[in-house]
């Protein structure tokens, strides 16, 4: 990618010292069970064969482009509805059992241990536990019991993006910290086969697993350098997108109004890259939350960019469908697949959900190793600085 000049405001921000922590590689995994999107499309074919709308629904799921997805179960235990408290007990058994291995490699990637972490964020919309997993991972990991956490759990889709932002916010606030984020979303475990509305049967062939997690780094290492971060509540939308919480469970309500949502949000994300004396068309990569493929298209037609600009986001959900807090660490992870971007090429990222809320954040590449922290090495020998100099 070209390499282009900074803007003025981000020239000031390196210019007053202000502390750029910086998004290191995640990592991705996804469960073992596969459903195409013909297996889907015939599902819905057979268990829907007299709803009124089974073809429009059939339509848009064909359109969404979701070509694959990954499951926690087989297809056959999905469709089966248990009760809630033995799904949140698949939920918490399922993720003890992944997101370890996955913790370890976003730790290797950022070339930080458990010891190194200053504040775990947590985020799920899928299941529920209290204590947050993060209290398991501090016992079980190597975290040091001082670790902070922060577990998110009601900002859906929008919470990848959140996440990113309150390590952003953490990291200035503490320079020399570092962030582990985690997101597992199990959306599969939320299927309701009772809701019949147009809106639930899309979302049963939109929404895929996945569990992931990445490093915010207050100092080093080679990722997105985060420098500016906002928020945007649209007015008097809360119940676009919501849970219904009832006795079988989490029940997803979608409105037909969120499918135009970008219409709203895109001058946002305008907004926050204008602020930081950019400019949208001048910049190199863009990292969003793919909902679905609207959201993709309205975005080039209102920012005025060609598709390839969103080419990341638009292999996550061909591949993974909509994946909820993951979606932009996926994208993300496709970026650094792809051999990252140019030194100091501008970059966004923008995660969109119940609100409608956006969580956005702009900053540059940056392509170095994590300095060596001299002192931190000498404890561990046993030495201290002084024992180590005067010897």
């Amino acid at each position: 990618m070209v390499t282009r000049a900074h803007g003025d405001e981000s020239l000031r921000f390196r210019e007053r010292g202000e502390p750029m922590a910086t998004l290191c590689r995640p990592a991705i995994a996804v469960p073992e069970h596969v459903i195409t999107m013909q297996q889907t499309l015939e599902l819905a074919r057979e268990t829907h064969h007299g709803h009124p709308q089974r073809d429009l629904v059939l339509r848009l799921i064909q359109n969404t482009g979701v070509q694959t997805r990954h499951l926690v179960q087989p297809v056959e235990e999905t469709l089966k509805h248990p009760g809630f408290e033995v799904r949140n007990q698949v939920y918490e058994a399922e993720a003890k059992a992944r997101v370890p291995e996955v913790v370890r490699q976003a730790l290797a990637h950022a070339e930080t241990e458990p010891a190194d972490i200053d504040l775990i964020v947590y985020v799920s919309c899928t299941g529920f536990m209290m204590p947050s997993l993060t209290a398991w991972l501090i016992n079980t990991m190597g975290f040091r019991p001082e670790t902070r956490q922060l577990p998110i759990a009601q900002l859906g889709c929008a919470a990848g993006g959140a996440a990113i932002n309150r390590a952003h916010d953490f990291c200035r606030a503490y320079p020399e910290a570092n962030v582990l984020i985690v997101s597992c979303e199990f959306c599969s475990l939320c299927y309701q086969p009772t809701d019949i509305g147009v809106g639930s049967l899309l979302s049963n062939g939109l929404f895929g697993d996945a569990v992931s997690a990445a490093v915010v780094r207050g100092q080093g290492g080679t990722g997105m350098r985060l420098e500016r971060n906002g928020s945007h509540l649209v007015p008097d939308t809360e119940d676009w997108i919501s849970y219904a919480v009832r006795d079988t469970g989490f029940h997803f309500l979608l409105d037909k109004r969120v499918p135009g949502t970008m219409e709203m949000l895109a001058p946002v994300l305008q907004d926050l890259v204008d602020l930081h004396g950019w400019s949208v068309p001048d910049m190199d990569f863009f990292i969003v939350h793919a909902g679905g493929p609207r959201i993709l298209d309205d975005l080039c037609h209102f920012l005025k960019l060609p598709p390839e600009m969103f080419r990341y986001s638009r292999a996550t959900l061909t591949e993974r469908g909509n994946i909820a807090s993951s979606v932009v660490f996926d994208a993300l992870a496709r970026l650094f697949d792809d051999g990252g971007a140019a030194e100091s090429a501008q970059g966004l990222i923008a995660g969109f959900g119940p609100g409608i809320t956006a969580e956005v954040a702009v900053g540059s590449w940056a392509r170095h190793d994590p300095p060596a922290d001299v002192e931190r090495d000498l404890v561990r020998l046993g030495l201290t600085p002084s024992v180590a100099l005067s010897g």
